[in-house]
């Protein structure tokens, strides 16, 4: 019985024959993973990197534009570049040229750097906040921000959209089952029940979301401007708008998370699309490869954390020693001056938007019951007839199984993509070529498993 549109035994064949491919192709990426078994968990030391589903994981030697090297010589043509944490392309000569500048002078020493202003003022002038604070990665902007928000308004409620992912937050891992709330599967070792403050509701439904600020006991909403994490969900027309509105009546303040969809242009989904957040977090791709994030806030909210800071001074529990640090705020600097360009985004909105309607050529000239999605430089297919609207519905379609065969078939013929889910990136560094290569790859894999 087909599902997707592809055959299960032609499935299973192929995909044993691409893992022994990979087997025999990548003989030192196996010596690496049985010696760090010895003494990483999992054997790699951040156990997400064996989420990709293969025989073992592909060890890197280096990365430069879009090109990735494993360890055993070959190259491959990077759509993942990340997962958004190289968004801009591998090692930009720009940071490269800015962190070696820096490190040699002292990476952190807990002091502004001479940097600062002007790295304030290229933030206010790119995203139209005025006042920002610096993190080393959004999951902690993420938790900066619920916590300023429950301390400006005295609210300790937030709500986000079922199926959105904001980092390693915990009061964020809350989804719909059945229209009911419960923790996210896989939460280990938390004690509290994040239900008891975590509202949740599927993006695009006004209803819900109206229903839920209600009683005027919600802080913060947190939002994805378009869902990305679990599939990509795009907004409604309108919804943006309706949601602005209702967290205005309800006295609630809303922050839009970009840490995904900087890929929109160059301020982002919110500066594109004109959207009024209170806050605005931003995440991976802004260091070049140097762990930074920032958040921005208006200059009420900043005047209200002013406040916050005089009633109550001591330690806030917001912040980590190497924050800001001087080597983040080069590397900042370099990528808001010379990588994320205006000619930069151009290029990578044309090349995904190229991409994007050769994916639906293929996906047409083959029947499959598949849609492409993409937001600005950001592409994805997704198993089923027509985009979802909301998360729980993204959550009901794909495959594990198909979508970990292509990914693996294409690894095998020079092309990665993203381990989560079917995204990819366009750097300003991606070409013609690679993005041949990965149409090839994935039609050559199609062949092999659609059925007749």
């Amino acid at each position: 019985m087909r599902r997707h549109g592809v055959d299960p035994d032609r499935l299973a064949a192929f995909l044993a024959a691409e893992q022994q491919a990979y087997r025999q192709a990548h003989p030192r990426s196996a010596d690496l993973a049985s010696r760090s078994s010895e003494h990483w968990h999992g054997g790699v030391p951040l156990h997400w990197m064996s989420d990709w589903g293969l025989p073992f994981p592909l060890f890197l030697k280096e990365a430069t534009g879009s090109c990735l090297t494993c360890v055993d010589g070959h190259q491959h043509a990077d759509f993942c570049l990340g997962d958004t944490g190289a968004m801009f392309g591998h090692a930009p000569e720009p940071v490269r040229r800015a962190v070696a500048h820096q490190i040699a002078r002292g990476a952190t020493a807990m002091l502004p750097s001479a940097l600062v202003p002007e790295v304030g003022r290229l933030l206010a002038e790119r995203f139209g906040l005025p006042v920002w604070q610096a993190t080393l990665t959004a999951s902690d902007a993420n938790r900066a921000v619920i916590r300023w928000a429950r301390a400006l308004n005295g609210r300790s409620d937030i709500l986000i959209f079922n199926g959105a992912y904001h980092g390693a937050v915990d009061d964020v891992h809350v989804r719909l089952a059945d229209g009911v709330p419960v923790q996210r599967a896989g939460l280990v070792g938390q004690v509290y029940d994040m239900r008891a403050h975590t509202r949740v509701v599927e993006f695009n439904d006004i209803a819900a979301l109206e229903a839920a600020l209600a009683d005027r006991g919600v802080a913060l909403v947190l939002a994805e401007p378009v869902m990305t994490n679990i599939g990509m969900v795009l907004p409604d027309e309108g919804y943006h708008a309706a949601l602005r509105r209702l967290t205005r009546a309800a006295g609630t303040l809303l922050a839009i998370d970009e840490t995904h969809t900087l890929s929109a242009g160059p301020g982002g989904y919110a500066r594109a699309h004109a959207l009024e957040p209170d806050f605005l977090v931003v995440g991976k791709a802004i260091g070049g490869g140097v762990p930074a994030a920032v958040y921005g806030v208006t200059a009420a909210v900043s005047q209200g954390m002013a406040r916050v800071r005089a009633e109550a001074p001591g330690y806030s529990g917001i912040g980590t020693t190497l924050s800001a640090n001087a080597l983040a705020m080069a590397a900042m600097r370099a990528m808001f001056e010379e990588v994320m360009t205006a000619d930069a985004y151009r290029h990578m909105i044309a090349t995904a938007s190229d991409l994007a309607g050769r994916l639906r050529a293929i996906i047409a000239e083959r029947r499959l019951p598949w849609c492409v999605t993409a937001a600005g430089a950001r592409v994805e297919f997704m198993l089923a007839p027509e985009p979802p609207r909301t998360g729980g519905a993204a959550a009901r379609i794909g495959s594990a199984e198909i979508e970990g065969a292509l990914r693996l078939a294409l690894i095998n013929r020079g092309v990665v993509v993203t381990p989560f889910h079917n995204m990819l990136l366009a750097a300003p560094t991606t070409g013609p070529e690679e993005v041949d290569r990965l149409c090839a790859g994935l039609e050559a894999a199609l062949d092999a498993i659609v059925a007749a």
